[in-house]
């Protein structure tokens, strides 16, 4: 891995059944960036952080991850590695009978010996850092949909990683709060020097927050570079997706906020 990658994926091979999903995937993310892989829904994007964070095996290739190989690593060194990266999820994924405070402060119990009084200020500072302070008695049901996605962020980095990871984060958002979410990821980013992967068809979401943008298509990267190179690529697949023709087993993109 070369000194500045955070994630590196070559050569990944996947498939289910008879169905190849990733078909020799090779990416690179360098440290403190946020790298946007683009994609229509079903493409592989998400079965690409899987892989990341240990939850699939590659069929074929070899996936790196801050400066660790995940081949070969055991139960207690995907954990170790796990503790190091933030996820959120499409859906939030947010325990609906636990407060927000609980909700929060449970990957900090999970891994951290702290007494209360120091995760209650951890929770306090996540919350802060989403733009939502004071909310920590709330349950899931009462937030909107747009708070419930900031919940899960702030969950996400409680254990200050060095790597987030978003899967379609503005999935079922309104605009409004879409762009709130996009800001929010620039922001941790500045703020906090991590590096962030982002997987999403959301184009707007896309050229808000991205420092790198590549595009899957047949379980491959079939175009990748800076935001103003992406915008300007005269490549087919790219110009396709561009102006919602693009075709790769899902939907066309848009600025709308589908699931993957």
């Amino acid at each position: 891995m070369s000194e500045r990658a955070a994630v590196r994926m070559r050569d990944i091979h996947k498939a289910f059944g008879t169905n190849e999903v990733l078909r020799g995937l090779s990416l690179e993310v360098r440290r403190g960036e946020t790298f946007t892989l683009l994609g229509g829904s079903g493409s592989g994007k998400s079965v690409c952080l899987r892989h990341i964070i240990g939850l699939m095996e590659p069929d074929r290739g070899e996936v790196e991850v801050l400066d660790q190989r995940l081949a070969g690593l055991d139960a207690r060194g995907l954990v170790a590695l796990r503790k190091r990266c933030g996820m959120v999820f499409q859906g939030a994924a947010l325990f609906d009978s636990l407060s927000v405070y609980e909700n929060v402060a449970y990957p900090i119990r999970e891994h951290r010996d702290w007494p209360e009084s120091q995760v209650t200020a951890r929770v306090a500072a996540c919350l802060e850092a989403v733009h939502l302070p004071g909310i920590e008695a709330l349950l899931p049901e009462e937030l909107s949909g747009g708070m419930r996605k900031r919940v899960g962020v702030a969950r996400a980095i409680a254990l200050e990683p060095e790597l987030m990871l978003y899967d379609e984060p503005t999935a079922g958002l309104d605009p409004a709060n879409a762009k709130r979410v996009g800001q929010l990821i620039r922001s941790l980013q500045q703020r906090l020097r991590v590096t962030s992967f982002v997987v999403t068809h959301d184009l707007e979401l896309c050229f808000a927050v991205s420092d790198r943008v590549a595009l899957l298509k047949g379980g491959v990267v079939v175009e990748e570079g800076d935001v103003a190179g992406f915008r300007s690529s005269s490549h087919a697949d790219v110009r396709a997706y561009f102006e919602g023709v693009y075709d790769d087993g899902g939907a066309a993109p848009r600025s709308g906020r589908e699931g993957t």
